[in-house]
């Protein structure tokens, strides 16, 4: 069948997106070079897979269907802003995540399934959800003011509920995202 660029992820709940978007609107204000993610994008990444075989695709679904059946639904608080790698060396703008014992217990648990299923285990897993990616060091200290300026920024809190792996369309756009399967716990 071929192959496809895949990732598991929990999406954001629509009512959180328009305090991330007014997070954004204050990056916009500086003078630089930010690729921002979509808000319809803005996504929790539990596991990038890479391409992808479609003929292991059922494997894949069953693996996450007997791990996902391990957990109720449970909250997580999306809070703060930060950079990677650091404040002073800014690839990555992000949203942290709160709470988030949960979140790792099943992270966790995927990962160990899935390195079962011949994927290299995650070195380092962090709950967050990109923001956007710096594309220049124009203007850094401003970019660098604005993230130490919400490093606290309580965005909300919402229930994970289900899980979705994802199909990535790279175009010169922007990525497409599309839903292969959804995963309610």
């Amino acid at each position: 069948m071929g192959e496809i660029r895949a990732f598991l992820a929990v999406d954001l709940d629509d009512d959180l997106k328009p305090k991330i978007n007014k997070l954004i609107k204050e990056f916009k204000q500086i003078n630089t070079k930010i690729k921002y993610v979509e808000l319809a994008n803005l996504h929790l990444t539990l596991k990038f897979f890479g391409d992808i075989d479609t003929n292991g695709l059922k494997l894949l679904e069953d693996a996450i269907s007997r791990t996902v059946s391990e957990f109720k639904p449970f909250s997580i608080k999306i809070q703060g802003c930060g950079a990677f790698p650091n404040n002073s060396h800014i690839k990555v703008i992000w949203v942290g995540i709160e709470d988030d014992t949960i979140l790792k217990q099943l992270h966790d648990k995927l990962d160990n399934e899935f390195a079962e299923l011949g994927f290299d285990k995650d070195k380092k897993f962090s709950t967050h959800l990109t923001i956007g990616r710096m594309k220049s060091a124009k203007n850094k200290a401003q970019v660098k003011n604005t993230i130490e300026e919400f490093e606290t920024i309580e965005i909300g809190e919402m229930e994970v509920d289900r899980i979705s792996l994802k199909k990535s369309t790279l175009t010169p756009a922007g990525p497409i995202y599309e839903d292969i399967k959804i995963f309610e716990l």
